[in-house]
């Protein structure tokens, strides 16, 4: 039980919402199914704590820690033959190669696991004590480079005549997806080790990756950004559903004491029947400032995305683009909503943005902003501005700025880096924070908090 609370507490630490009734129907599961046989007990837990499919991918590395695989046997913890800890030699590091190309071609699962464990031990240890200082998988698998092997796994296959009747193409990518598994058993193995070593509370606060809607936009690689465009459409529904609701409650109005007075006439002064004010119909008016320049460009681009799909809950939605130079793009938002991928691009490639060089400036562009779109401004308009405020030491003009929050209704600016970054360097953050309320967002879930708070009624 000691290590199923653990295992909760590590996924509340990367942001699962896992309660109390939860954690109790999966001691229940485990007392039902036992510990002999590990992957059900990983398909157990999953379904007792789980909320969702995009949770899987850290929930079987974390669970991978108190729950690990017995493959640690001598075999797999000794030093191959030919090379000391950390320094294989070439007839090992060949020799090894060779078995993980032919448990591979097999699609020999438990074998796979344990040349994982061996590589580890192997060629993934590193220090200069009398034994290894820690242990790493990226050092494993830059050196035995499994991906490499792709050509000779398929030739294996081939020649067993195990090839599938699509042909090579689908054979190589069942190769890749098998090389690819075996890499993580690499990096669950290293994982497991420094566990052993440093304590598993530790390892997975610190060495398991989080869910991508909790990685730094300013971090973010291609295949998180890609994730987070996936999950646009389902956190726009929820807002969607949050805004109608703080619509509907705003929408019955304070209540109007003269006139519920003068109805309590008739009751003799009891107010049975209170009298509200109704708000005026009217939905407000969105404008989106947006910095898409060099790592910003992902955070924009996730936030204009996000707005689009929610240009129903507003009168009006107005998006523009900025390096250096202001462009509208609402245009190019609506056609891209089918493709969020490739909206940066298509942004950058159509809309004029530069002049006459590509650094983000945000002073000519507030500028540039006030001078040709002031009409997109009024007192129904809430404005966004996304960007680090990061000026390349160009002036920030910050006069334009306060225009804009005089003729708007309401300014936010939502910024990619952490409030300690504020300041620092090129950014003038704090300067631009005196005129208008400035908001930290370094990940989609924080976005969607923001935003779901600050979105106008």
């Amino acid at each position: 039980m000691a290590r199923l609370t653990g295992l909760v507490a590590a996924l509340r630490d990367h942001g699962f919402g896992i309660g109390t009734g939860e954690t109790v129907d999966a001691g229940l599961a485990l007392e039902a199914i036992g510990f002999a046989d590990r992957e059900r007990v990983r398909e157990a837990l999953a379904a007792t704590l789980l909320h969702g499919e995009r949770q899987r991918p850290v929930f079987d590395r974390v669970f991978d820690l108190y729950f690990p695989a017995k493959v640690t046997s001598a075999a797999a913890d000794r030093i191959p033959a030919g090379h000391t800890a950390g320094r294989p030699g070439d007839a090992a590091l060949a020799g090894l190669r060779e078995r993980i190309a032919e448990a591979l071609a097999a699609g020999d699962t438990a074998l796979l696991d344990r040349l994982a464990a061996e590589a580890v031990a192997g060629f993934g240890g590193y220090g200069s004590g009398p034994g290894t200082d820690g242990w790493s998988s990226y050092q494993t698998l830059s050196r035995l480079r499994p991906e490499t092997l792709l050509a000779r796994v398929r030739a294996a296959r081939t020649a067993s005549g195990r090839e599938p009747e699509f042909g090579d193409r689908l054979l190589d990518e069942e190769i890749r997806r098998a090389i690819e598994g075996f890499r993580e058993r690499v990096r669950t193995e290293a994982r497991r080790r420094v566990a052993d070593r440093r304590g598993r509370d530790q390892v997975a606060r610190r060495a398991v990756a989080a869910t991508a809607d909790r990685v730094d936009f300013l971090l973010a690689g291609r295949e998180q950004l890609d994730e987070l465009r996936r999950t646009v459409r389902p956190l726009a529904r929820k807002l969607a559903t949050r805004l109608a609701a703080r619509r509907r409650r705003a929408s019955r109005g304070e209540i109007d004491l003269r006139r519920t007075l003068r109805g309590s006439l008739s009751t003799g002064g009891v107010p049975v029947r209170p009298v509200l004010r109704r708000r005026r119909p009217g939905r407000p008016e969105l404008v989106l400032l947006c910095d898409v320049s060099g790592s910003v460009a992902g955070f924009a681009g996730f936030t204009m995305a996000l707005v689009q799909a929610l240009h129903d809950q507003f009168g009006r939605v107005r998006v523009f683009a900025f390096v250096n130079r202001v462009d509208e793009v609402t245009g190019l938002l609506a056609r891209g909503a089918a493709d969020p991928a490739g909206l940066g691009e298509r942004i950058l490639a159509e809309a004029r943005l530069t002049g006459w060089h590509g650094q983000s400036d945000y002073g000519t562009a507030l500028d540039e902003f006030v001078e040709r779109y002031a009409d997109a401004l009024g007192p129904r308009t809430v404005v966004f501005v996304l960007g680090d405020a990061r000026t390349n030491r160009a002036d920030p003009r910050t006069e334009s700025l306060r225009l804009i929050a005089e003729r708007a209704r309401r300014v936010h600016w939502l910024n990619p880096e952490q409030p300690e970054l504020w300041g620092t360097g090129d950014s003038v953050a704090p300067l631009y924070a005196e005129l208008v309320d400035m908001w930290p967002c370094r990940n989609a879930r924080r976005l969607g908090e923001v935003i779901g708070r600050l979105l106008p009624v």
